[in-house]
């Protein structure tokens, strides 16, 4: 079956920097658009950034300049560097494989806070 599995969040300071992973398997991972989400307590789902089977990256312009998603299709795994992190972005981030169908991982939370 399908499993999409997150691992590197955590608690960082505020301009701390962290790298989350998404382990992708049951899936041809590189026929697939890989997108980051997060929620935050009390609100929606928004997405964060994607990365579509190429290299083509989308954004939400709240971590435009402080993000970078990129993905390693060897590996099966999609990444999110995040700089510059903000109390904001205190969220769980969920990573989401989209073709015909969409999986969803288990969430990773991830803490700003001095």
């Amino acid at each position: 079956q399908v499993q999409l599995v997150e691992s590197g969040g955590g608690l960082v300071q505020p301009g701390g920097s962290l790298r989350l992973s998404c382990v992708a398997s049951g899936i041809t991972f590189s026929l697939y658009t890989m997108t980051w989400y997060r929620q935050a307590p009390g609100k929606e789902r928004e997405l964060v950034a994607s990365i579509i089977s190429g290299s083509t990256t989308v954004y939400a312009d709240s971590v435009k300049g402080r993000f970078t998603i990129s993905r390693d299709n060897a590996k099966n795994t999609v990444y999110l560097q995040m700089d510059s992190l903000k109390f904001e972005d205190t969220a769980v981030y969920y990573c989401c494989s989209q073709r015909v169908r969409t999986y969803w991982g288990q969430g990773t939370q991830v803490t700003v806070s001095s």
